[in-house]
């Protein structure tokens, strides 16, 4: 009898194991509880190696899976690919289905006397940004290479990025379809994830580079604008000054080429924002990648959340409504 019941039981416990699964819908529900890491060198640039980490969902054997790639911040100087935060907003992405990345680019400012600020001349920081987004494409094609490796569909690629990855994200996504000689065609990004990013030029955003989109901003960013301003609201007699174009702008863009997009306003919040929605609003951006790559979705979307930020020092945007 006693064999019985445990035969018994371990009937039970897989019947509900498969119904537990067979009810989770893959990049909307997590469908394992953890996430197996490999870390590849993609690049030698200068000298050094350069690595990402990606992030597989455990004992899932799915091939051509959405990519997500992730850009850390730390205004081209600092910040690492894996650090303790980054690694816990990976792994809540794989555990969704997807495959993830999180790379190592180079850091062009770091050591440097003037830093990304106002005292960095103009166009060192567009060539920041360049160096930047060579590595990003540089590490797409390492992925898309090795892609049966990794289980990964080149045509379903989407970028995210904090403050400076955010930059980096949105000045690659917005490129051309480039032609990797797969049977499949020119691939395109499938969509950009931005938290408190901008691109220094939003011609290069037209009907057939523009892709959806999720913006993240604070209506008082301190560091890179919300809208049209200088970078860092920098004067036009610092050797930094140079107009970008963050969140709000990018939107209107894509408003009027009839790209889908999401804009997500933090009234009054300032440069905080870059790193708040890896927790804070990570249900939105799974809802993003789901609802608008692998879905397909077209709406047009814009978030206002009010904080209890007061009034800041530099140019706020009156964008917000009372």
């Amino acid at each position: 009898m006693n064999s019985i019941a445990v035969n018994l039981r371990i009937t039970i416990f897989l019947c509900l194991a498969s119904l537990y699964s067979f009810a989770q819908e893959r990049y909307k529900d997590e469908i394992t509880d953890s996430a197996r890491v490999e870390t590849y060198t993609y690049a030698y640039k200068d000298g050094k190696s350069l690595d990402l980490d990606v992030y597989f969902p455990m004992n899932d054997n799915q091939t051509n899976r959405p990519l997500i790639f992730y850009v850390h911040g730390g205004g081209f100087s600092g910040g690492k690919r894996n650090d303790p935060g980054i690694q816990v907003f990976c792994k809540k992405l794989a555990k969704h289905g997807y495959v993830v990345s999180s790379i190592t680019y180079r850091l062009t400012r770091q050591g440097t006397a003037t830093e990304f600020g106002c005292d960095c001349p103009a166009v060192d920081k567009l060539n920041t940004f360049n160096k930047a987004v060579e590595d990003l494409q540089d590490a797409t094609f390492f992925m898309i290479k090795n892609r049966e490796k990794m289980g990964i569909d080149p045509q379903r690629i989407i970028l995210s990025g904090s403050s400076a990855g955010a930059e980096t994200v949105l000045n690659t996504a917005y490129q051309p379809p480039y032609c990797y000689g797969l049977d499949s065609g020119p691939v395109s990004y499938a969509g950009v994830i931005s938290m408190a990013g901008a691109i220094p030029d939003t011609s290069r955003i037209f009907k057939e580079s523009a892709v959806p989109s999720l913006l993240f901003h604070g209506t008082c960013d301190n560091l890179v604008p919300y809208a049209t301003a200088p970078h860092r609201h920098c004067t036009k007699e610092q050797a930094g000054y140079l107009v970008i174009h963050g969140g709000y702008t990018i939107a209107e863009k894509l408003k009027k080429l009839g790209t889908p997009y999401w804009l997500y306003t933090y009234c009054n919040a300032s440069h905080e924002i870059a790193g708040k929605p890896m927790t804070a609003n990570f249900d939105e951006i799974i809802d993003f990648c789901y609802s608008y790559v692998i879905e397909k979705g077209t709406e047009q979307r814009t978030t206002v959340i009010k904080t209890d930020n007061k009034s800041c020092e530099y140019q706020s945007f009156n964008f917000c409504t009372e």
